[in-house]
C-alpha cells in the first residue's frame, strides 16, 4: 500500500491521532464560519470575463506584480479610477 501524504508530507500515525482527538473534543458547531472568497463593496461581486490582446496583458500582469497586487485588484483599481467610484 502506498504511503499517505499531505502535499507530499508523511502522515503519520500521530497526525491520525491528533486529529481524531480533536474531532472527538468536538467543534465548536455554532461559531460562525466564513466560506468563500471575501466580498467585495457591497455584497458578492460578479465575474465579468474581459478579453485582452497580449500586449494589454502583458502590461496588465507587469503593472499588477510591479504593485504586488493580484490582476483582479489591478484591474478594479482602474476601473475604479476610471468611473470615479471610491
Amino acid at each position: 500500500m502506498a504511503e499517505e501524504t499531505i502535499k507530499g508530507t508523511p502522515v503519520t500515525d500521530g497526525m491520525i491521532q491528533d486529529w481524531a482527538d480533536e474531532a472527538e473534543a468536538g467543534y465548536d458547531v455554532e461559531k460562525p464560519r466564513k466560506r468563500g472568497r471575501p466580498t467585495i463593496g457591497d455584497g458578492p461581486g460578479a465575474v465579468v470575463p474581459v478579453r485582452m490582446d497580449a500586449a494589454l496583458l502583458e502590461a496588465l500582469n507587469a503593472r499588477a506584480e510591479q504593485e504586488h497586487v493580484s490582476r483582479s485588484e489591478a484591474i478594479r483599481e482602474a476601473v475604479r479610477a476610471w468611473t470615479q467610484v471610491a
